[in-house]
């Protein structure tokens, strides 16, 4: 497929902007940011999203512009998973709420490059070995299922994660805080802070869940730049929902469900594509809207029917 430098010029330049607007403006000084910030945040980046699948459609045409709108959709609804595990870290470590934010920034930095490995290597692989595609498919569906099926309260141990412990036993770790600053400096010593310890799990976390949102998107479309523009646009969005969804976790508990049967939709659809049946792109996408509206909907209900018998 023919690429130019422009589109990835004008990709980089958005992003360029939107992290100097995070960091210079909204994170020049620590706050904690509110329900409705958050929301007005999250609308704001989502608009940006599809503002860019906009100028896809104007630059390489509908069919491009759908691939990437279902790409951008899908790993919208994969990474609403990280914000419960972000939240388990943060608890974990007891952070500020008003610290949040630096950290989940910054982390995007981090983000931004290992994307474009695993995007990187994802596509070079389908490209070099088509055959690939199976294993992509039986892993999505693998995982979808064991999602389904997982303990209730059986959250990550990151006690006893091999990341942690690892800190634990080669850094100057400590539980001071010196402002918003991952670490500082005593008689010669740097001890890194909590805060530190948050960036690595928040990013290790990030790592683990493209295992599974990459190839999903790879099972969409192959194309490097609608994978990674649609991922990337979705990661930055995910910062500033957070605190609205954190705020509202326990409304969320049969959202995980609607995430497991996304995985599994598109894990078959690989497998039916290998075999030569090929599903539109829309159909994929509304599956997937379908899937993340029924999951909310219904979470937002049953917790509701919860909340009225307590009150009562």
């Amino acid at each position: 497929m023919e690429m130019t430098l422009l589109p990835w010029a004008v990709f980089l330049l958005i992003v360029a902007a939107l992290l100097a607007f995070d960091l210079g403006v909204l994170n020049k000084t620590d706050h904690e940011i509110s329900v409705r910030e958050s929301l007005w945040l999250s609308a704001f980046y989502i608009a940006v999203a599809l503002l860019f699948g906009l100028g896809v459609w104007w630059y390489r045409g509908p069919d491009d512009a759908l691939l990437y709108y279902t790409g951008f959709l899908v790993e919208k609804s994969l990474s609403l998973d990280n914000v419960f595990v972000f939240a388990l870290i943060f608890a974990f470590l007891g952070i500020p709420r008003i610290y949040e934010h630096r950290v989940l920034v910054w982390g995007i930095l981090m983000a931004l490059v290992f994307r474009a490995i695993f995007v990187g290597f994802g596509a070079a692989a389908v490209t070099e070995w088509q055959w690939i595609l199976w294993f992509f498919g039986a892993f999505l569906i693998y995982t979808g299922v064991k999602m389904l099926f997982v303990k209730e309260g059986s959250g990550p141990d990151f006690e006893n994660s091999i990341v942690y412990q690892w800190m634990k036993r080669r850094m100057n770790l400590t539980t001071e805080y010196r402002g918003h600053a991952f670490w500082f400096k005593e008689n010669g010593v740097r001890f890194f802070t909590p805060l530190f310890v948050a960036l690595i799990l928040v990013n290790f976390a990030d790592i683990i869940f493209a295992v599974d949102s990459v190839p999903a998107i790879l099972a969409i479309t192959q194309d490097p730049f609608l994978v990674y523009t649609s991922n990337i646009f979705a990661i930055l969005g995910l910062r500033a929902l957070y605190f609205a969804l954190s705020a509202m976790i326990h409304r969320f508990h049969y959202l995980k469900y609607a995430l497991a049967l996304i995985l599994v939709v598109i894990g078959v659809k690989i497998v039916l594509m290998m075999i030569g049946i090929k599903l539109p792109a829309i159909l994929t996408l509304g599956v997937t809207f379908g899937l993340i509206a029924g999951g909310i909907g219904y979470s937002l209900h049953k917790t509701k029917e919860v909340k009225n018998v307590l009150s009562s």
